[in-house]
């Protein structure tokens, strides 16, 4: 009778609990890493190049005005407009209404243009 008293009790709280235990609340979130393709700040959108295995991805992401874009070293606050293409950054993103939506941009480095001379 303990058994099926015990048994029963986790079947209806183990629900609950797997679903606490996942996150705050929050928007579901993801993350890319790579190099700016595009900068549209006109239209507040990004393009991310990356590479997954042998494969190149390109992500295309809205920015709204409220999203914080920084630079690493100093953790500085920049325009959208400041990223070039070449920069690399780390970008965390959620989908809403079907759109990948930045929630945060972080410029981490940039390419380098060209190969360097050996002598």
């Amino acid at each position: 009778m303990l058994r099926l008293v015990l048994s029963s009790l986790l079947v209806v709280v183990s629900p609950t609990l797997a679903a606490s235990q996942q996150g705050g609340g929050g928007a579901p979130h993801d993350s890319v890493r790579g190099a700016v393709r595009l900068v549209d700040a006109r239209n507040h959108a990004l393009e991310v190049m990356t590479g997954v295995g042998m494969t190149l991805r390109v992500v295309r992401l809205q920015v709204p005005a409220t999203v914080p874009v920084t630079a690493t070293p100093g953790r500085d606050q920049l325009a959208l407009s400041d990223l070039k293409a070449g920069d690399v950054v780390r970008v965390t993103f959620g989908n809403r209404t079907g759109r990948l939506v930045a929630y945060t941009i972080e410029r981490i480095g940039r390419m380098a243009s060209g190969v360097e001379r050996s002598p």
